[in-house]
């Protein structure tokens, strides 16, 4: 027996990736057009859920069939619900894609964070799909442009509260490159020196022996994200004192 397809709840997925300057964001092409319709071709990877999945695996699903990973950073972010988000022309462009009959689709969104690297980027073209700058998309089918905003706000806020900016980087990576990383997502200039100062001092960062190679300017050290030093700094600062003098 087959699984039946959810005919009104959908998940959509905004894969982040940084290539070291640029705050990307991967975005797949309709797979299927309608005679004599133009739609905007380009959206964000989604899809209908099936009856028998949740929809954390829906999105991983998803995720897995655009990227080929399975062990990603993957949050949901928001609920997208509004009667009117489809319809219309782009409503029966879901009806006849997915082969359904539905007035109304709600979608779930979630965004991911992914490590932009040459096998990344290889495994993506292939399927067809593309990393475009956030900063350049105008428009997007559907209501995609507005569930991507929402995406890269609730980034915004968890890059200044959690270090989710790591799980955008390589294991090693130079200083530099995490203060690009914070100024293309946040979208603000930052102080070379104060940055530093206040990066180093934190003791989330543990420098290795390795230096940059084959680059016109002096060589910068790279780091690694000390994941331990950050869980004991966090343990530390939820720690409530009247705890503490409990006898187990």
């Amino acid at each position: 027996m087959s699984v039946q397809t959810n005919q009104s709840l959908s998940v959509d997925c905004a894969v982040f990736g940084f290539n070291g300057k640029a705050l990307k964001v991967l975005l797949i092409e309709r797979r299927y057009s309608m005679p004599d319709v133009r739609l905007d071709p380009l959206k964000l990877p989604g899809a209908m859920i099936l009856e028998n999945e949740t929809l954390p695996e829906a999105a991983y699903r998803v995720l897995e069939e655009a990227t080929g990973l399975k062990n990603v950073y993957l949050k949901q972010m928001d609920i997208f619900s509004d009667p009117k988000r489809v319809s219309g022309e782009e409503l029966e462009w879901i009806n006849r894609y997915h082969g359904i009959s539905t007035e109304r689709v709600v979608t779930v969104g979630y965004y991911a964070l992914v490590k932009l690297d040459d096998r990344m980027v290889a495994y993506t073209t292939a399927k067809g799909a593309q990393w475009v700058d956030v900063d350049d998309i105008q428009r997007l089918a559907m209501d995609h442009k507005q569930i991507l905003t929402t995406a890269l706000s609730v980034l915004c806020r968890e890059m200044l509260q959690s270090p989710v900016a790591f799980e955008l980087l390589p294991r090693k990576f130079t200083i530099r490159t995490l203060q690009n990383l914070y100024s293309a997502v946040l979208g603000i200039e930052i102080d070379n020196r104060n940055f530093r100062k206040k990066i180093l001092s934190s003791g989330f960062l543990t420098p290795t022996a390795e230096k940059e190679q084959g680059v016109a300017h002096k060589p910068a050290r790279y780091y690694m994200f000390n994941r331990n030093a950050y869980r004991k700094a966090v343990r530390e600062k939820l720690k409530l004192g009247f705890i503490n003098n409990w006898k187990y």
